[in-house]
């Protein structure tokens, strides 16, 4: 009996030495863990890239049964097309111009809501909820709102005094009105998530530089930008990057509210590739004018990662 007890003991160790040899070995729990989050990217992003990259290089449509390789040709004949360009030119605009006012209105919230204030949490909580509630829903409330007869917003304006009584804008039907729209809209959509982001810098700035720099008389503006915004300017970059990916690839403001009109004048790269690809049934075209976005998001995020680098070794 007790030289089964000892055997049977001297199992269950040499069962728990195996295991504990597998989860403390770094070589083989390393790629065990990380697994699933591969095997996720490869299904959701790689699959349908490669399947783009494949598209492209032929003349595939909705209805095609055989894969025909044209090589560059479908490249070609779009980039000629005068509708890529707008497309290209809007995309441009729009991502930019709606980062530069996220990047600035979010440094401006984070400042202010780092002090400690009496209704503190209420105000974060109804700043988060343009990215708490669903996209779709937020974008159908704006197209209510910048409707061109039942506008509320129209009618405070008018209400006002400030422009007339006959002011009564098309938010949405004219062409420099409706790209100020959709980078209104968008600029409220992506605003909690970069003020989330400064705040989480403004946080691991150390309390002791900012003490230093108040006791030699540095000013707020002098602290502001010699120490605050060139500490927390590795997060400001990262924050800049998902937010440049977040907006050129971002199709479902457009889709709601101009569904690229009026006269293409809001219309991106995103769109055009959707319609195309989707609703003309030219697979090859829309993977074709998606993949253009490829090139250039690659470099920029190149760009903002070096920079980032750069800027936490110096």
């Amino acid at each position: 009996m007790d030289s089964l007890q000892e055997h049977g003991g001297k199992s269950v160790i040499n069962r728990g030495g195996r295991l504990s040899f597998f989860f403390d070995n770094e070589k083989f729990l390393g790629p065990i863990m990380i697994a699933p989050a591969v095997i996720y990217v490869l299904a959701l992003v790689g699959y349908p890239l490669i399947l783009a990259f494949a598209y492209s290089l032929s003349d595939i449509t909705v209805g095609s049964v055989d894969y025909n390789f044209v090589g560059l040709s479908t490249f070609r004949s779009i980039i000629e097309e005068p509708e890529f360009r707008i497309a290209l030119k809007n995309t441009i605009l729009f991502t930019f111009v709606s980062m530069a006012i996220v990047v600035v209105l979010a440094k401006i919230l984070a400042l202010l809501l780092v002090k400690d204030f009496k209704g503190k949490f209420f105000v974060r909580a109804l700043i988060l909820m343009p990215y708490v509630a669903p996209i779709s829903l937020g974008v159908i409330g704006w197209l209510w709102m910048l409707d061109s007869i039942y506008s509320p917003i129209n009618w405070l304006l008018q209400r006002t005094g400030l422009f007339g009584p006959d002011f009564w804008p098309m938010w949405l039907g004219t062409p420099g009105l409706a790209m100020a729209s959709i980078i209104t809209v968008h600029v409220w959509r992506m605003l909690p998530l970069a003020m989330i982001i400064m705040l989480a810098g403004l946080a691991s700035i150390p309390k002791d530089i900012q003490d230093a720099a108040l006791v030699d008389g540095a000013g707020y503006f002098r602290r502001l930008f010699q120490v605050t915004i060139p500490m927390m300017l590795p997060i400001m970059l990262v924050a800049v990057l998902f937010g440049i990916v977040f907006t050129a690839t971002d199709i479902i403001i457009i889709l709601v509210l101009t569904r690229g009109g009026p006269y293409d004048s809001t219309q991106v790269l995103v769109s055009q590739a959707f319609y195309i690809g989707i609703d003309a049934g030219d697979l090859a075209g829309g993977a074709a004018t998606a993949l253009f976005l490829f090139p250039l998001l690659l470099a920029v995020a190149i760009l903002m990662l070096k920079i980032a680098r750069r800027s936490e070794v110096t």
